[in-house]
């Protein structure tokens, strides 16, 4: 079984490589256009694959063993990202973070001799990750993207340009949130049990992140500042003003919600009163909440964790029998393949680590989780933001990883020093 797991495991990755080429065959085979939509969305793969296994695992195993398979799997992660997604994307939530992002770039305008736009660029490739360290990555990836798609990232901007934004925004979202140690999937799979509090993360791993965000950010920025300065977006749509309360309301519902993170009986709920209130009034919302959007990348993460539980015969025999020095580039590389969390907490498991491996492990873990969809839990929620600004509605995994190669590197070796 363990081998079967793995193989159909294998070909769910392949098919994230391939998701472009099925939006591709949509358009020459117009008659089963909506079966090549669904194979096409990245969102969709795992769950996909998953069911599969589950049906060879039903006959396999039996019944009773498959389902107490399913039941012991921990689905508190996609709960949390669809929930989290949610309210992070409302209107509310989004027009009070551009604002301050906005005012902010304002600001620096007038104190340095850089256009607006550039500046606006950075701060949110930069500032907004970083904030994934206090509101969740998720969180924070949802509002970055939503930025970008809203203001940089039309089809008229080049496509090196998009892809490169979109690499660095993987990468920065991935360190920016280990400046806590509840913030980010891979840490939080370990804090507790590595005894890893806030005064270690920030002076372990939170100078490194923030050295290495602010510098993707400015590499990216200034190699595209032309392009960024043409293509920045100056439609404005007339929308209702929001009044104070209904915007402290909803940042209590995300504050609550990041509050009770690890207790899906707490925030499902507070999600559900949250729709409530929005539906209550709807004048001050967007007209698509992202729903949809959140169940997918629900549905993707879930399918992750049922097919990676069955994973760790081969992951920790592989992650136990390195030194320091190759756990972290292990690391970094196997995050590409599967999702950085679970292989830190699989590293947990590994018996008689010491400090170094420790480090290693993580910091490989975050250091990679740019580099694919399936690498960090937020990815799939980004993809889903932004893929409708690609070619075909889709991004294409191997330009993406190509993208997310130097910011990848600059912050491996960032991470190195001094450890």
């Amino acid at each position: 079984m363990e081998l079967a797991a793995t193989i159909i495991f294998a070909l769910a990755v392949l098919h994230t490589f391939l998701t472009s080429f099925f939006a591709h065959l949509a358009h020459r085979f117009p008659n089963h256009a909506g079966l090549c939509h669904l194979l096409g969305e990245v969102e969709v793969v795992f769950g996909v694959w998953s069911a599969l296994m589950m049906i060879v695992m039903f006959f396999h195993w039996g019944q009773d063993r498959a389902l107490n398979y399913l039941e012991t799997r921990n689905f508190v992660e996609p709960l949390f990202v669809f929930a989290i997604m949610v309210v992070a994307a409302s209107r509310p939530i989004m027009s009070s973070v551009k604002n301050v992002v906005k005012s902010l770039s304002v600001f620096l305008a007038r104190v340095f001799p850089i256009p607006e736009a550039v500046l606006l660029y950075f701060l949110t490739i930069s500032l907004i990750p970083l904030l994934g360290s206090f509101i969740t990555e998720p969180a924070a990836m949802t509002l970055a993207a939503l930025m970008m798609r809203d203001t940089f990232l039309s089809r008229a901007m080049p496509s090196r340009v998009r892809y490169a934004t979109l690499g660095v925004l993987f990468v920065n979202v991935s360190i920016g949130g280990a400046l806590t140690p509840y913030a980010a999937p891979p840490v939080l799979m370990v804090a507790h049990t590595w005894g890893w509090d806030l005064s270690f993360m920030l002076t372990t791993f939170g100078w490194r992140s923030l050295t290495a965000v602010m510098l993707n950010a400015l590499a990216v920025t200034f190699l595209f500042r032309h392009a960024i300065a043409q293509n920045l977006s100056n439609q404005t749509v007339a929308e209702n003003p929001i009044p104070i309360s209904v915007r402290a309301i909803h940042f209590c519902f995300l504050a609550a919600i990041v509050y009770f993170s690890h207790h899906p009986m707490v925030f499902m709920p507070l999600l559900l009163f949250f729709l409530g209130h929005a539906a209550a009034y709807p004048h001050y919302q967007r007209k698509n909440m992202m729903l949809r959007e959140s169940m997918l990348v629900a549905f993707f993460l879930g399918g992750l964790v049922v097919l990676g539980g069955m994973q760790s015969w081969w992951l920790q025999s592989l992650l136990g029998g390195l030194p320091s020095q190759a756990v972290f580039w292990g690391a970094t590389a196997l995050t590409a393949i599967t999702d950085n969390a679970a292989l830190t907490y699989l590293g947990s498991l590994v018996q008689g680590t010491d400090a170094a491996f420790q480090y290693s492990l993580v910091a490989g873990a975050i250091v990679g989780g740019g580099l694919t969809v399936i690498a960090n839990a937020p990815n799939p929620a980004g993809v889903s933001i932004l893929k409708e600004r690609f070619e075909d509605s889709a991004v294409n995994p191997l330009k993406l990883f190509i993208a997310a190669l130097p910011p990848t590197f600059l912050t491996a070796c960032i991470f190195l020093v001094h450890y």
